[in-house]
């Protein structure tokens, strides 16, 4: 089943002492799993000039409170698994070029019902090991009634 959503992101990143809170309000669609993989979602929207990605388009695959893998499309693809418990080295596109990436989960936690939700996920990303930034998402999303 696929609904189309208000998303609000709050992404939060600590790098050195500094932090930079980016805020996105956006539309999107929620596509919820069936049978077995019920407690999965996947929520999809594009990036705005805000969060320096303009026009690409991300994908947030959640298996309930164990894992998200985040998927971004256009100019700077990017592949993140987030996983409890787990480092994975991924795929990270910026404008100023790629790199693999490790990832490490703090935190995620999700809540999801037939009217919208909220995700909160914690991480950080190291470059061989070194620790570049502390990350904090927080996305609430609701069903568009005819809006």
């Amino acid at each position: 089943m696929k609904k189309d959503v208000a998303i609000n992101i709050k992404s939060v990143q600590t790098a050195e002492n500094e932090r930079d809170t980016t805020e996105l309000f956006t539309r999107g669609r929620l596509s919820l799993g069936r049978g077995r993989s019920r407690g999965n979602y996947t929520l999809s929207y594009i990036e705005s000039e805000a969060t320096g990605f303009n026009g690409s388009e991300v994908s947030l695959a959640v298996t309930g409170d164990d894992m998200v893998v985040m998927q971004r499309s256009g100019v700077s693809p990017t592949n993140l698994i987030i996983e409890k418990g787990k480092k994975h080295h991924c795929h990270y596109g910026t404008p100023f070029g790629d790199f693999v990436v490790g990832i490490t989960a703090g935190d995620i936690k999700c809540n999801i019902n037939d009217d919208g939700g909220d995700l909160y996920l914690k991480y950080t990303i190291d470059i061989n090991s070194s620790l570049m930034s502390e990350n904090e998402m927080y996305i609430d999303f609701k069903e568009m009634n005819g809006e």
